[in-house]
């Protein structure tokens, strides 16, 4: 005697806007779904990842410098100067690091508006890889931009499941 599972229920292909854009059910008690979890997850990456590039640049400066190609606009080309400069970077790019920090336990907590800022700033970040690539003819390889892009889309994908955005959304009364 075998037992048959009913098969799960496919999503059609297609749905209707009206369905789409039902609000979520006010629920405060909703556990924390997987995909919320794993965007921040996502995040963190991101941000290990932004650090690897910090470490990179500042262990690689001398060498960016005697690049021909680069110029220290704003600074003195002496090595006072080319010593400000690395400490602005390191400072602008720890500053932008810490701050994607904090979207990650913004969004973790289930804050709607910290998760729609990540994923706005993620769109950013797809779409300036893009231009880059049709404009400018930049190769997108893992020494460059293959690991930064990739997280952006995975991001992308977690927070914008219907999951992540009912979650984010339970406190809302309608």
């Amino acid at each position: 005697m075998s037992v048959e599972m009913p098969a799960p229920q496919k999503r059609p292909a297609y749905e209707p806007a009206k369905r789409l854009l039902k609000p979520p059910r006010y629920d405060p008690g909703m556990k924390r779904p997987i995909s919320t979890t794993a965007g921040t997850a996502l995040i963190l990456l991101r941000v290990l990842a932004g650090v690897v590039v910090l470490t990179g640049i500042a262990t690689g400066w001398d060498a960016l410098l005697s690049d021909p190609d680069s110029v220290l606009e704003g600074f003195d080309p002496s090595p006072a100067g080319a010593q400000a400069a690395l400490w602005f970077v390191l400072a602008a790019g720890g500053t932008v690091l810490l701050i994607d920090l904090l979207f990650a336990v913004f969004v973790y907590r289930g804050y709607n508006w910290a998760r729609v800022i990540v994923m706005v700033i993620a769109v950013g970040s797809i779409s300036t890889s893009f231009v880059a690539w049709w404009a400018q003819g930049q190769e997108i390889t893992v020494d460059t931009t293959y690991v930064s892009l990739s997280l952006d889309i995975l991001v992308l994908l977690a927070l914008s499941s219907r999951s992540a955005a009912a979650y984010a959304r339970r406190n809302e009364r309608r």
